[in-house]
């Protein structure tokens, strides 16, 4: 390599070397000038994340908590702690607890008395069993081919044979209640 070659390559390195100082100065004067916000930025994002963690964790311990208790109320309904425990661990499967013993022991006071919030599925449910309790067919959208069944043989009943087997073709042939509503449909031949 010759003499001019060589200060050509050193003035080379050097001014990359200058670009690489330059680009270093300039992230420091970014960083200097907005230090404050990227740390605010960072600490939000740790706390956010540390936040989810933490509440995630607390749910996780509640839902633990809830199941405890209602596993030990299937063992003795009467543990009054086991009850508090459900009731504010978990309130929505306090009140599906509630709609399970009712239903079992028949009791329609006891559907009254559960506390349903906005839950739409369990005031379904209650409006339907609470219909059934008083002998007599209930509307319910989760039950739809069971109500179905129960209007047709109550349509019977009343010699309402057309009104029956309008009810009975309104359930689809994939339904476990199909086998019943085709022998209810040759009662109304």
């Amino acid at each position: 390599m010759s003499l001019k070659d060589e200060i050509n390559y050193v003035k080379e390195e050097l001014t990359s070397d200058e670009k690489l100082l330059e680009s270093a100065f300039r992230l420091e004067r970014i960083y200097k000038k907005h230090k404050v916000k990227i740390w605010a930025v960072v600490a939000l994002l740790v706390i956010g994340f540390g936040g989810k963690a933490l509440w995630g964790a607390y749910r996780d311990y509640q839902l633990s908590k809830a199941n405890e208790a209602y596993l030990t109320l299937q063992k003795h309904p009467d543990d009054k702690a086991a009850q508090e425990t459900l009731k504010s661990a978990n309130p929505r499967l306090w009140a599906l607890y509630l709609y399970a013993r009712a239903v079992k022991s028949g009791d329609a006071k006891a559907l009254d008395a559960i506390p349903v919030g906005d839950d739409a599925l369990l005031k379904d449910l209650i409006a339907y069993h609470r219909a059934v309790l008083g002998s007599r067919p209930g509307d319910s959208r989760y039950y739809a081919d069971l109500s179905r069944v129960e209007k047709a043989y109550e349509a019977l009943k009343a010699g309402h044979k057309d009104e029956a087997r309008q009810l009975l073709s309104a359930i689809a042939e994939n339904s476990p209640l199909a086998p019943i509503a085709r022998l209810l449909r040759h009662a109304t031949l």
